[in-house]
This record gives structure tokens, C-alpha cells and sequence, in this order.
């Protein structure tokens, strides 16, 4: 399968290489293989090891059949490698001449710690690269029918972590800010403190009926769609028995679903409302 793969001429007619010693922190985006990345195939072809996260599908290490794979992940309330650990262990592979390819779910510098990393690489003299990858924030939703932005309905998007470094709901964050100003709000890992994070949501003005999706395994063969409200969200959740990984996303946007489930017409099922905002403009219109 990957023996096949050969990458078109690239810039000046040629890819960029991974040279020994060097560190490239790469994102693999939200999980379906085919939403990597050229510059990310490119790497895991010449990877002499890959240090890959809970995130990373198995069938993009399938790219790296040369390379050995060392499992980092991270998982909330689960043992994992502590981050200190893992950056440390960049930097000796580093240092013994290994290609080295870091990959992360999603983008490397969107809630992944990836600067974190980068810093530390550079700190001990480590030579890196950015690949950059789609986020779940906004790959993932997409895949789901939901846009981040329409023109209808919101003009700014707000992403947010669901936790801080101790594991908590982020105390740094001022939820009454939030609410007030983010007109679609996305939350990365945020089903743990779902309750919090909706009651912090309607205390401080949002309203209970405000629509809301959650997305379980994006983009992946396991996807989960949960159409729901602020104020039912966490009994929803419970009663879908759904669990992390999952992005949620707050605000109107999540109505284009009803309209925007690809899936669900590339299936034979007709979109549930044409006009799902109500504004009855003709999609031809400027």
C-alpha cells in the first residue's frame, strides 16, 4: 500500500528532507488518514522513529513502515508519560543522530503542546520544523456538517480547552467573557467538565435552548454526532453513553447541520431543513 505512494514535484521540483538530528513536529490532523498533510506524508516516509500521540490513527503509522513507533499519548485520567518526559526524549534521540518525527492529532500548536515542545527542542540546541495539520476544532466539525463560521450567524469563533495542566475546568478562563462575547464557542476536551462548563456557560447569560453538537472520534469510522442544547447537553451526553475524544461546539452554527450532513445525503437521507436559520435568502443570493 504505502511502497506505492510517490509525492508529486514539490517546490523547486523537490521535497523537503529529514535530516539526522533533526526534530519535525507534525500534525496529523483529526483522524481520517486521508486528511494529512503532503508535507506529513513526506515526513513519515523518511522518519527513522515516530513519538506519536492517543490520537494518531493506526493507518497513518502504516506511512511509516521503516520507522520504529513510540507510543507518547496522553489521556486525561488515564497513566501517561509526563510532558517533561516526553519533550526530553526528543531531544535524545536528537542527539543520536535519529530522524525524528513528532506526531500530534490535530495541529501541533492548537492544544497540543506542540510549543511546549518546539521550546524545548530549540533550548537544547535541537534543530526543528512546523508541520502544520487541520484541527479538530475545525476539520472535525466540518466533517460533521457544521461550519465554524457562516455568514448568518456569527462573524467571530472562540476555541477554548476544556481543562487546564492539573486536569481541572481552566480557572485562568473568564467564563462571563466568554459567553458574552464568543458568538459559536468551541471547546477542545471538554467532556469531563461538560457539567461545569455548561452551568458556567447559562450563569452567565447564554441561553439554555442554545443549540450544541458533540463530536466523539471525528472524521473517523467511529464518529458520533450528538445534537443537543446548553441546557440538556450533559443528560444527552449521559444517555448517548458517549466519551472522549470529543470536540463540542456551542452556538447557532450547529443549526447548518440540518442542512450540511454530507454524510447523511451521501447516504440517501434528505436534509432535514433547507433553511435551518430561517432566513429564507436563496443560496445564489450576495
Amino acid at each position: 500500500m504505502t511502497d506505492s505512494l510517490a509525492l508529486p514535484a514539490g517546490p523547486m521540483g523537490q521535497w523537503p528532507t529529514l535530516e539526522p538530528g533533526w526534530v519535525w513536529l507534525c500534525g496529523a490532523g483529526p483522524g481520517d488518514p486521508g486528511l494529512l498533510t503532503l508535507h506529513a506524508v513526506n515526513a513519515l516516509r523518511q522518519a527513522d522513529v515516530v513519538i506519536y500521540d492517543a490520537l494518531v490513527q493506526e493507518a497513518i503509522l502504516d506511512w511509516a513502515p521503516q520507522a520504529e513507533h513510540v507510543y507518547a499519548g496522553k489521556r486525561g485520567g488515564k497513566p501517561s508519560a509526563k510532558q517533561r518526559d516526553i519533550s526530553l526524549r526528543l531531544v535524545d534521540l536528537a542527539r543520536e543522530g535519529k530522524r525524528v518525527l513528532r506526531l500530534k492529532g490535530g495541529d501541533p500548536f492548537v492544544f497540543g503542546r506542540g510549543g511546549e515542545e518546539a521550546q524545548t527542542l530549540i533550548q537544547h540546541g535541537v534543530n526543528v520544523r512546523i508541520i502544520p495539520g487541520i484541527s479538530a476544532g475545525i476539520g472535525g466539525l466540518a466533517y460533521a456538517g457544521i461550519p465554524v463560521t457562516h455568514r448568518d450567524v456569527n462573524q467571530s469563533v472562540t476555541f477554548v480547552t476544556g481543562h487546564d495542566q492539573s486536569g481541572a475546568t481552566p480557572q485562568s478562563l473568564n467564563w462571563k467573557a466568554i459567553a458574552e462575547g464568543a458568538q459559536v464557542l468551541v471547546i477542545y476536551m471538554g467532556m469531563k467538565h461538560v457539567a461545569q462548563i455548561s452551568g458556567a456557560l447559562m450563569d452567565a447569560g447564554r441561553p439554555a435552548d442554545e443549540p450544541v453538537a458533540v463530536v466523539c472520534n471525528a472524521t473517523t469510522d467511529r464518529q458520533q454526532v450528538l445534537e443537543t442544547t446548553l441546557g440538556r447537553m450533559v443528560t444527552d451526553i449521559d444517555a448517548a453513553g458517549l466519551e472522549p475524544p470529543a470536540i463540542l461546539c456551542v452556538g447557532r452554527s450547529v443549526l447548518m447541520r440540518q442542512v450540511l450532513d454530507w454524510q447523511g445525503l451521501a447516504a440517501g437521507e434528505a436534509p432535514r431543513n433547507l433553511d435551518p436559520l430561517g432566513r429564507g435568502r436563496p443560496a445564489e443570493a450576495s
